[in-house]
């Protein structure tokens, strides 16, 4: 198995989200016991919220899944950052099932591509460009969004213990 092995991409997903990553809680965890308000909260300056970083995060896990099918890099369709709409607890349920359905989808899809469709991976999408996280291989892509979401889960776990939590 090498680090561009579908399968060990895929649960190196799942694992990032729903397991015990070696670098701290995963991303379920993380969010799964914040009410609506924590997670609309501010407790950093102009920091973004628990909830604007959830909404991210679900919208780059969208447009690699997108880009892993085909489509050409474009920013997430709903924004690089979306607004939080709606602060209510039903809406914060809502984007927490999307965050989780966006992980689970994209990580199947990765695991769908197995043995002789791996070559897959060696793609490289676009011309170099660091906004739109371009010109590097669909391998190189998925490790990014494992890095992407580490990171924003470090960034959650910080604002969790800035709201005592």
């Amino acid at each position: 198995m090498t680090l561009f092995d579908p399968a060990l991409l895929s649960e190196l997903l799942r694992k990032s989200y729903a397991a015990d990553p070696w670098h701290g809680p995963g991303t379920a965890e993380l969010v799964g016991d914040l009410s609506a308000a924590q997670a609309a909260a501010r407790p950093v300056g102009q920091a973004h919220s628990v909830w604007e970083l959830v909404l991210h995060m679900t919208g780059w896990q969208r447009e690699v899944l997108r880009r892993l099918r085909g489509g050409a890099p474009a920013l997430p369709a709903e924004g690089d950052w979306p607004e939080v709409g709606d602060p209510s607890p039903a809406a914060w349920d809502a984007a927490r099932a999307a965050l989780a359905s966006s992980l689970a989808e994209l990580a199947a899809a990765v695991a769908a591509l197995g043995g002789d469709r791996s070559g897959t991976l060696a793609t490289r999408i676009g011309s170099a460009g660091r906004p739109l996280g371009t010109g590097v291989t669909l391998a190189e892509t998925l490790v990014g969004i494992l890095q992407h979401d580490a990171y924003h889960g470090g960034q959650i776990a910080l604002l969790r213990k800035t709201l005592g939590r």
